[in-house]
């Protein structure tokens, strides 16, 4: 056998985190990259030849490009994100809301009713009975009662 084996103690312990450092950094390169462009496409403030210059500088000149935009607009890259996020948040909360049937609270609801009242749109007679209602309806919302049964009520 001619051949030379290598074994384990052949690869130094420094030469392999040198390698792992490498390979760290290149993948946090590409998580970089996909970032920015995904950052590209987010802004609604670019125009399109707009995008599409970053995009081919920064696909054409990779580590130019990366290093120009971090530097040129990496500040609003975060403002960007965090406003998406509150965005498709404050999205979620309204569909969860319309799904789940949520109504308005009382507060809500006598708000509006002052203002119809204000505004001469009912009475002094139909906003108190209303109020009395609205009021009667959220004292009993956070309780639970039992429906009667037929027989039950029969007696």
């Amino acid at each position: 056998m001619s051949t030379a084996t290598y074994l384990a103690y052949d690869f130094p312990l420094l030469s392999m985190f040198w390698t792992m450092l490498w390979f760290f950094l290149w993948i946090m390169w590409f998580i970089l990259l996909f970032r920015i462009i995904v950052d590209i496409f987010r802004d609604d403030q670019l125009s399109g030849w707009g995008k599409a210059g970053w995009l081919l500088f920064v696909i054409l000149l990779p580590f130019l490009g990366v290093l120009v935009y971090v530097i040129a607009r990496g500040k609003n890259m975060g403002h960007r994100e965090i406003a998406q996020a509150r965005a498709q948040q404050e999205a979620f909360d309204s569909y969860i809301r319309d799904t789940a049937g949520g109504r308005a609270s009382s507060a809500d609801e006598l708000t509006k009713l002052a203002r119809l009242k204000e505004s001469g749109a009912i009475t002094e007679e139909e906003f108190q009975r209303a109020k009395t209602q609205i009021l009667s309806d959220s004292g009993t919302a956070g309780t639970h009662q039992e429906p009667q049964s037929a027989t039950a009520a029969g007696r």
